[in-house]
């Protein structure tokens, strides 16, 4: 295990959890270097943040790869080939299939407190919306670890969030991902001790 373990992040949106990551490995908060992004689409913002901070990334077609088994095949083959101890997913919308030597080490985030406003087709603004439909009072975002089910395995942790009056499906989001960027890092530092732990 190397003194800063290499992670590497699936993306199918903008990158933001992906910047929030860089800034602070940058800012010597987290013992870890991002070595690849991977997405399932060309031309999002993700990819345009990996040019601009330098980052590595590969762009892989689910479709082409015969879905599911055969897109997370070829991930965890490009991992492997590159060393990298931690998969993060973040703001990714495909089903992910983990080998079992992957096991307990891809993670992803969620935007809401799971098993609530989780699952297929639950993502992005579409969680904030079904939270402020169901009138509950508290949300937040969850890491957990990745089975082979939506949104389903074991929770690292979990922060909350109250949804405010008047709160819309923005201003809610602003806040959850506020806690957000301080969850991942967290959840991070958490399993990969245990990661360590288990090496050493």
């Amino acid at each position: 295990m190397s003194a800063r373990a290499w992670l590497a992040l699936l993306a199918s949106g903008g990158g933001r959890s992906l910047e929030n990551l860089h800034e602070v490995i940058a800012r010597g908060e987290l013992a870890a270097e991002l070595v690849l992004v991977i997405s399932d689409r060309p031309a999002i913002g993700a990819l345009e943040r990996c040019a601009r901070l330098g980052i590595p990334a590969l762009v892989l077609s689910f479709q082409e790869l015969g879905g599911a088994a055969g897109f997370s095949a070829r991930v965890f083959a490009e991992l492997d080939a590159r060393q990298v101890e931690l998969c993060v997913l973040a703001g990714f919308l495909r089903l992910v299939k983990v080998p079992p030597h992957w096991s307990g080490r891809v993670i992803n985030i969620h935007p809401a407190l799971l098993p609530a406003f989780g699952g297929k087709g639950f993502y992005g603004d579409r969680v904030h919306a079904a939270v402020l439909a169901a009138g509950v009072k508290e949300t937040g975002c969850t890491v957990h670890f990745v089975d082979d089910h939506y949104d389903h395995g074991q929770p690292i942790l979990q922060e909350r969030v109250p949804v405010q009056p008047g709160d819309d499906v923005h201003t809610l989001a602003e806040r959850v991902f506020a806690e957000e960027k301080r969850a991942l890092p967290e959840a991070i530092r958490k399993v990969l001790a245990g990661v360590q732990a288990r090496e050493a």
